[in-house]
């Protein structure tokens, strides 16, 4: 589960003729705090890909923009893959089931 706010406008694709699959960065922040002690821990900011389809990816396509605040649940994919200069890279995507805005309507 991720609370977060939309990054840049999502990116909508079609697979096969009438299946779009939705791709948009999103960002999780944790507050900064002072310890006990006086040392000033800063605030952390985390980016996420999240992968929708299908319904979701419509609803992404047609409503979700930059800067909007998004309830994302889903699961974590991992794939690792060569880079054109041969280095062995990995990446972690989250694969939506479940999506709620929480921005209100414009």
């Amino acid at each position: 589960m991720l609370i977060g706010y939309v990054g840049k406008d999502p990116e909508v694709q079609y697979v096969d003729a009438d299946t779009p699959v939705a791709r948009l960065s999103l960002a999780t922040s944790e507050r900064g705090y002072t310890l006990p002690n006086g040392t000033q821990v800063p605030q952390r900011t985390d980016w996420h890909t999240v992968i929708l389809w299908r319904k979701l990816a419509k609803t992404v396509e047609e409503y979700v923009h930059k800067g909007d605040h998004l309830y994302i649940e889903g699961r974590l994919r991992y794939s690792a893959y060569n880079d054109k200069d041969g280095v062995r890279r990995t990446t972690t995507e989250v694969w939506a089931e479940n999506m709620e805005m929480l921005s209100p309507k414009s």
